[in-house]
């Protein structure tokens, strides 16, 4: 707030005091009885002794308060000086009343300009401040992608090393939220949106990834997890940013990829009313589970890690590397007070989602895939909710079901998952060549198609599985069975068509070559 000087001048008045022209001058910060004590003064009139009018040149009375206008040494106000004893008691009453008055709305005055000055300063530095945080998140997210260009080019120079892409060491540089505040704002999911993503219809493809972030955090608080276990808002806004910063972007195995899978748990856990079924605990452990599955992959299966002898599989004795890779990074997450949204367990509550959640990370593996369909298999026609061990067991094929359930999803949502497997594929089988390691037929770009890769799988993969869930939760036939069988026709068909064309193109072939030869 600016001094009184430059805020307030103070104010010249002329008075003509019986043909002498006065000049008083006084602040705004008086009050009438100080500039009546002024003019007094100026009129040599003892202070207490005499009641003075101010007349101006029209003879109108002047009220002498701070408000009163200024004049000229042309046109003064004329000072009347009137003797206590000329006034009735009354008039003295009145006059003291008016007086009084006179400084309360000054006073009222000062206090409003005050309010309103104060509120103005506090608006200006309300905006400074939240100009200075939108240059932070700006000045961090050039960090993040500078940061993202040196991660790249030093994992591209080389090639020949562990494809984890962090060591140990850098670990907590990366996992520690680089804001405050995480920058996603909460969108406003309108109810067609909410009815949507509780399907196995839901168009992935729709989103970027604020707002996959903000769905995720609809399903925590949709599902009362974030009720029923006190889990912080804020917390989970950052637990779920770092998770995002966690997921590599792979062409298959990436952030939306995860999305994908925690949005199918969410419609299986709808659709067949889980929640009724499950403690909430599991479903807290489902979740999560979902959203860690694939943390930090490189984009090279176990396989690759296997053969190519990388830091991962030695760390972890080529036994599932890839998977108990994920589960680490999840719980280096959840080490940070930060982002830990299991805070507010005891430890044994927590030991218990731990091993839970290391569990179902640990099924993704599909080379597990037989053991664990036969022992649920095994367990379903007399499945038994009360039993830890077949709830265990369901869990983890959920689980399974959801993070290989692109097929299941309409054909114009599924296909493109096709093409960024075959990528990612593609991608590990040049390196494999260039490395000399052996090749999967199903990764080599010179053997497989889009029919070959998908009509094996769905036939001997997915319908078996979902069939087998369908035994207990018969509402999934209809919205996820269905598909995948009408997903194989159309794969089955796609791939006659293209041996056809095949079969063309070699009689063509022939025929030339036939020709040729009898010329």
């Amino acid at each position: 707030m600016g001094s009184a000087s430059s805020t307030y001048r103070p104010k010249s008045i002329y008075l003509d005091i019986e043909g002498r022209i006065q000049k008083v001058i006084f602040s705004k910060y008086c009050s009438p009885n100080d500039i009546k004590e002024l003019f007094c003064t100026a009129a040599g009139l003892p202070r207490w002794n005499y009641i003075i009018q101010l007349l101006d040149k029209d003879g109108a009375m002047v009220s002498i308060d701070p408000t009163m206008p200024t004049n000229s040494e042309s046109s003064p106000y004329k000072v009347v000086p009137l003797s206590s004893g000329h006034l009735s008691d009354k008039e003295e009453l009145f006059q003291n009343v008016l007086t009084q008055v006179a400084e309360q709305f000054s006073r009222a005055f000062k206090i409003n300009e005050l309010k309103t000055e104060v509120t103005n300063r506090l608006a200006m530095l309300e905006k400074r401040v939240e100009l200075e945080g939108l240059k932070v998140v700006e000045i961090e997210k050039c960090r993040s992608d500078v940061n993202k260009l040196r991660d790249d080019m030093a994992a591209r120079s080389n090639s020949t090393g562990c494809l984890c892409k962090y060591t140990h060491t850098e670990y907590d540089k990366r996992l520690i939220p680089r804001r405050d505040v995480p920058p996603y704002p909460k969108y406003m999911l309108s109810q067609e949106t909410i009815d949507a993503l509780r399907k196995p219809t839901f168009d992935v493809w729709l989103w970027e990834p604020n707002e996959m972030l903000s769905c995720l955090e609809h399903m925590y608080h949709d599902l009362r997890l974030v009720k029923d276990f006190n889990i912080n808002p804020i917390t989970l806004k950052r637990w779920l940013l770092c998770i995002h910063d966690n997921y590599r972007n792979n062409p298959f195995h990436n952030f939306r990829h995860c999305f994908c899978v925690t949005q199918m748990m969410y419609s299986m856990i709808t659709l067949c009313n889980l929640q009724d079924k499950f403690a909430q605990v599991d479903i807290l452990i489902l979740m999560t589970a979902a959203v860690c599955h694939d943390l930090d992959h490189p984009g090279y299966n176990n396989t690759y890690q296997i053969n190519a002898r990388t830091e991962l599989a030695v760390r972890y004795n080529d036994i599932s590397p890839l998977e108990n890779h994920h589960c680490a990074v999840a719980f280096q997450i959840f080490s940070q007070p930060e982002c830990n949204i299991f805070s507010n367990f005891d430890p044994e509550a927590f030991k218990e989602i731990r091993q839970g959640i290391i569990t179902l990370i640990l099924a993704t593996d599909m080379a597990r895939h037989g053991e664990i369909l036969d022992s649920f298999k095994q367990k379903v026609d007399n499945f038994d909710f009360t039993n830890e061990e077949h709830v265990s067991c369901l869990k983890m094929v959920l689980i399974k079901c959801c993070d290989i359930s692109n097929e299941v999803r309409p054909m114009e949502v599924a296909e493109p998952w096709v093409d960024c497997l075959l990528e990612e594929y593609f991608m590990q089988s040049d390196r494999e060549k260039s490395e000399g390691l052996p090749v999967a037929p199903f990764m080599d770009r010179d053997k497989v198609t889009k029919p070959t890769a998908q009509i094996g799988f769905i036939k001997f993969v997915l319908i078996p599985m979902f069939e087998t869930v369908m035994k207990l939760f018969p509402q999934i036939e209809e919205v996820m069975v269905q598909p995948l069988r009408e997903s194989r026709d159309r794969y089955e068909e796609l791939k006659q068509i293209d041996e056809a064309m095949n079969e063309g193109q070699r009689k063509k072939s022939e025929s030339l070559t036939l020709r040729n030869k009898k010329k």
